[in-house]
Order: structure tokens, then sequence, then C-alpha cells
């Protein structure tokens, strides 16, 4: 999960936690995907995509990202 720089650290990196971990709730209880093939983490701001100093760009940080292990 990734967020935004707007606002505190902690509290991007807590959001961001949580982004990740309501994603996996949704594909474990409305896809039936094992819970146990899934781990989730929280980044924060720490690996923007685009560019926070526009609105456009800080909505392409606020994500969720699957990747592949």
């Amino acid at each position: 999960g990734h967020t935004d720089s707007v606002g505190n650290p902690a509290q991007n990196m807590d959001l961001s936690k949580r982004r990740a971990e309501a994603v996996k709730a949704v594909l474990v209880s409305q896809f039936s995907i094992d819970a146990a093939r899934l781990s989730t983490a929280g980044l924060g701001s720490t690996k923007p995509i685009d560019s926070n100093d526009t609105p456009q760009g800080r909505s392409q940080n606020r994500r969720v990202e699957l990747v592949k292990q």
C-alpha cells in the first residue's frame, strides 16, 4: 500500500498498511483467494510513482500494488 506525501508521515504509513490490508480482505472474501497466499506491506509515501506537487500526481501515489513473488 502507498500514500501521497500530504500529512503526517507516521499516519500515512499506518494508512498505507490499512489500505493494503483492505485490498487483501476483499480478495479473500469476494474472490476466494487463500489468505495464506497473500501478504501485505505499507510503504507510506516512500515510493511515489508521480509528483506529489499536483492533485493528479498525488492521486496516482495513493495506490495498492500486487507483486508476484
